[in-house]
């Protein structure tokens, strides 16, 4: 019998060889995806179930410093903060702030849209940094997708310092999941704004449609300005590798009011420090807690908390966006949450007129929170945020005059109507419910 060829095995092994390389590719491709979904789902800053206890209140001495204890427990004596409501008041004074600018601004913004209201901040950053002024501007990957190319060219043609926190082009997958969610403006070293707002035209004017979104920002003078630029350092560090420093960006601060304030910023793989805040300041409360937020998805622990708080005679009400809302997968994903909160003596109101976009909270009219953290698992466990606290009577009264006048554009959302909502929303709070904690 005559032996076979060598030349009869080469297609087989052609095919071998084939087999071996899709098979490496295909264990490639499955590796890198795990890889990203552990990086999406698992890579979140950690969040202390706190069960804090009814021990004190926010007027005795330990207050501030157990609320901050995972920030800076001492409060920043000797601030002005200033209350700005809706785009046409915080925008006039954001832009007139610029525009007086003489050595330094720095700019973060989570939302900047390539639209009027875009527009007009991009020409004033411009106008300074033609003028001499050292001019940096930080926006988050994701959440300004809508900020052009060509608007990105003219700031660089300008002399402004750009960058991308997390570009969305990195090879760090998990990175495409935890973004800036952070709002900073700081000029000179001496006054700033950080809030909520975004940098678009549905911020405009005065919340005065639906087209224009209600919205709270406040302007800060004094040595918390400091810390807010220190902020904008971290940030600005890790994609630049640039370090701010000098007169220009770090002047003296004397004393510009009568608050005590304190910077809240999180930060990825880390313990999160603003759901120690909310739960110390929830646990201290005597009369009131009133809660005011776009994105409202409360955590089991945070529910326990708020119905144990009314169940001692504490007035919680939380207000949250109504038929005008712009995540309804982020309202079905906390709605499950509404009939605990109801059943437990908690109050929830649902604001007409248009969305309401403020992340605001003040506690026995004494104790403020104001800042860009959502009250939901995201800015808990995977955003970079940044709150301000104002620990004053004055100031929180204010606050409570705010939520109160809110109020009254606003429609309750009772026991009744959460046990008696149609199918579809049921339906939805299901669908979304596996992916609420990246909502």
């Amino acid at each position: 019998m005559s032996k076979p060829s060598s030349s009869s095995h080469a297609p087989r092994k052609r095919y071998t060889r084939w087999r071996v390389f899709w098979l490496v590719l295909l264990s490639l491709f499955v590796a890198l995806l795990a890889a990203a979904i552990f990086g999406i789902v698992f890579l979140k800053r950690a969040v202390v179930d706190y069960r804090s206890e009814h021990d004190f209140s926010t007027r005795d001495p330990s207050f501030f410093a157990s609320a901050h204890a995972m920030a800076d427990p001492l409060p920043l004596e000797g601030n002005s903060v200033k209350l700005l409501h809706n785009g046409d008041e915080i925008f006039a004074a954001m832009l007139a702030a610029i525009a007086q600018a003489e050595k330094s601004v720095n700019f973060e913004a989570f939302l900047f849209y390539s639209d009027s209201v875009g527009a007009r901040f991009r020409d004033a950053l411009c106008e300074r940094a033609r003028a001499g002024v050292r001019v940096r501007v930080l926006l988050d990957a994701i959440g300004s997708t809508q900020f052009t190319k060509d608007d990105e060219n003219t700031l660089r043609t300008a002399g402004c310092t750009f960058a991308y926190f997390h570009p969305a082009r990195s090879w760090r997958v998990d990175k495409l999941n935890r973004r800036s969610h952070r709002r900073v403006l700081v000029v000179d070293g001496k006054v700033g704004f950080t809030g909520g707002v975004g940098f678009a035209d549905h911020w405009a004017g005065q919340a005065d449609s639906p087209e224009h979104w209600r919205d709270v920002q406040v302007q800060l003078e004094g040595p918390i300005v400091a810390k807010l630029q220190g902020a904008f350092q971290q940030h600005w560090m890790r994609e630049t590798g640039e370090t701010i420093s000098g007169l220009g960006e770090f002047p003296p601060l004397p004393p510009a009011g009568k608050l005590q304030t304190q910077l809240i910023a999180s930060h990825s793989f880390s313990v999160s420090p603003i759901s120690l805040v909310q739960a110390v300041a929830f646990a201290s409360a005597e009369k009131t807690i009133y809660i005011t937020n776009a994105y409202c998805a409360p955590s089991n622990n945070q529910v326990k908390l708020l119905t144990a708080a009314a169940a001692r005679g504490v007035d919680v009400r939380i207000l949250v966006p109504g038929q005008h809302n712009d995540q309804p997968m982020t309202k079905s994903a906390g709605r499950g949450a509404y009939g605990d909160l109801l059943a437990g003596g908690v109050k929830i109101y649902e604001y007409e007129p248009t969305m309401i976009h403020s992340k605001t909270i003040v506690v026995d009219g004494l104790f403020a929170v104001v800042g860009s953290s959502n009250f939901d698992s995201r800015s808990a466990q995977i955003n970079e945020e940044l709150d301000i606290t104002v620990y004053d009577a004055g100031f929180g009264t204010e606050m409570d005059q705010v939520f109160l006048g809110d109020l009254k554009k606003s429609k309750p959302y009772r026991l009744e109507d959460f046990r008696q909502r149609p199918a579809t929303e049921r339906l939805s709070e299901w669908l979304v419910a596996p992916f609420a904690p990246l909502l």
